[in-house]
């Protein structure tokens, strides 16, 4: 599946629809987490600092470009610029970031715990084993350096002590990796509450599902297959 760009207005809109679909699932509370998607190779369009989803329109979407200067908007961007900034250029492929402050990803993060490729759908959408950076201040060049190398090649890290962020080749598949991290994570919290022993994947077998994932049933599930 292609990474696919949207025009300036469109990924306004698209980003306030993510927005309230973000409150509706649980995945973000009030103004906190954020949302971006790149429009083309050097503009982005992300959420604003300090403004509630349930009140935020396309115009109060911000246009940064990829140092994350201010291009066009009338608001601050999110203070989280840096991270989704450092995922764009680590990872040309990405069409979309999504930060979320969602309960059991939280929870994990709170432990500085990763959580484990226990399920077959973590491995096929985000990669496998998804690893916790380390702690740093919010808003900080620190915080994105330690996110990027906690993605490791995945398509999602927790945030030591914060919450999770993702990333996908477009908004809709952002969303999907928040959904399936935030199950996962429930799940492994279950598992450890059980006392009962956990049975990871093994590399071999998450690299191959997902593989086949990426070549194949993305495709599919967009209708390109």
């Amino acid at each position: 599946m292609e990474t696919q760009l949207l025009a300036k207005e469109s990924a306004r809109a698209a980003i306030v629809e993510m927005g309230h679909t973000l409150i509706a699932k649980n995945l973000v509370a009030g103004s906190w987490g954020n949302i971006s998607c790149r429009i083309d190779e050097q503009s982005i369009a992300i959420t604003p600092s300090g403004r509630g989803y349930e009140l935020l329109e396309p115009e109060d979407v911000v246009l940064i470009d990829r140092e994350g200067a201010v291009l066009e908007g009338k608001r601050i961007p999110s203070s989280e610029l840096k991270v989704h900034t450092a995922i764009y250029n680590a990872y040309p492929e990405a069409g979309a970031v999504i930060h979320t402050h969602s309960i059991y990803a939280s929870a994990l993060s709170a432990m500085h715990q990763d959580v484990p490729a226990i399920i077959e759908d973590i491995v096929q959408i985000i990669g496998g084993r998804v690893y916790c950076a380390e702690y740093a201040l919010c808003g900080t060049q620190e915080l994105a350096d330690k996110t990027v190398a906690a993605l490791r090649g995945r398509k999602a890290a927790l945030l030591a002590n914060h919450g999770a962020v993702c990333w996908g080749k477009n908004l809709q598949e952002a969303l999907l990796v928040a959904e399936i991290l935030e199950k996962a994570a429930q799940i492994a919290v279950i598992c450890a509450g059980t006392g009962g022993k956990v049975y990871e994947l093994s590399t071999e077998d998450a690299d191959i599902m997902h593989d086949f994932y990426e070549k194949h049933y993305s495709k599919r599930q967009q209708g390109e297959e």
